[in-house]
Formats: structure tokens, sequence, C-alpha cells
């Protein structure tokens, strides 16, 4: 059993339905939540330290990172029972709507940097920082993870059920003969 499906099953009535009802979802918010954070040091290492005058280009480096990651984390837990698609085809179609979504989470930042000039020297260093977070950080990323969700379940994940689940021992006595054990 996952962490998560650990986590989900000690869980009080009603949440335990609810939560094991959309465990797609869950599984799809952990990875994001994970991918926040790759995507967080490396957009914030790469503007302060090595593309200083290039914050857009720091977003997009660091999407891209967090996008293969996102990759190989969803297909393999938040989506390992969907599929319908030869897995070249499928990492095609996901790289394009990570594609679009670097697009739409980059886009609130080019927006605060260049139409509203929320940079130095038109605003303190303090509101800059502020500024790049909540429009990279919070709003481009909410943007785009409502635009993967839908584009993952849509177009790259469509048909449920069409991978069988893994099987997952658990580690009870009763199933110590099936993993060889005596």
């Amino acid at each position: 059993m996952s962490v998560v499906e650990n986590v989900v099953h000690r869980l009080p009535e009603p949440l335990r339905s609810v939560a094991l009802k959309h465990r797609e979802l869950l599984k799809f918010a952990v990875v994001g939540g994970i991918c926040f954070v790759i995507d967080t040091v490396i957009f914030f290492g790469l503007k302060t330290v090595v593309l200083t005058e290039k914050p857009v280009t720091a977003k997009v480096v660091a999407t891209l990172v967090a996008t293969i990651v996102s990759y190989v984390l969803n297909r393999e837990w938040s989506f390992r029972t969907r599929g319908g698609r030869e897995r070249h085809h499928e990492a095609a179609l996901f790289f394009l709507v990570n594609g679009i979504g670097i697009g739409l989470n980059s886009l609130p930042l080019g927006v605060s940097r260049y139409l509203l000039h929320l940079q130095e020297p038109h605003v303190s260093r303090l509101v800059e920082e502020i500024a790049d977070f909540t429009s990279a950080q919070i709003v481009g990323t909410l943007v785009a993870m409502v635009f993967r969700w839908y584009g993952y379940k849509k177009w790259v994940f469509p048909d449920a059920d069409a991978r069988p689940r893994k099987r997952v021992p658990s580690y009870d006595s009763a199933d110590d003969e099936s993993l060889g054990h005596s």
C-alpha cells in the first residue's frame, strides 16, 4: 500500500470515501506539490544567480525540469492505470500539454514584469520579489495546473483502467507465502 493509500485508509468516513473516489486527483496534487518545490527552487536559484536579467527564461527552464519529473511520477503513479496510447504518442502529448502549460505558467510573470513594470527601478526589490513569486509561483502555477489536469485526463491518459493495476503486496502473514517467504 502506498503512503497516500495508507493515509487515505486511516481517514474517518465520509472523508475516506471522498478521498478514495478522487484518488487520482490526490496523487496528481502530491506530484504537483513535489514538482512545485522543484520548480520553485530551480526558478529562484537561476533567477538570483545565473539568469538575473532573464527571469522568464529562468521560469521556463525551471518548469521544464519539473515537467520531466512530473511525467515520470504521473505516468507511473498518479495515472498508472490509465493509458490507451503507445508510450511515444503518450509522451509526445504529455510534453505538448506541458508546453502549453509552461506558456500558461510563464504568462503571468511576463505580464507582471513587462506590462505592469513590477521590477526595479519602478518598484523596490521587495515588491519585485513578491510580484515575481505571486505571478509565477501562485497565479501561473494554478492556471497551468487546471489546464494540465484537464489535458492529462482528456488527451494524454484518456482511458481509465487501460493498464492493469500493479498488485502491491502487504506484509502480513497471509501474503508471506506469495512472496516466497515461509
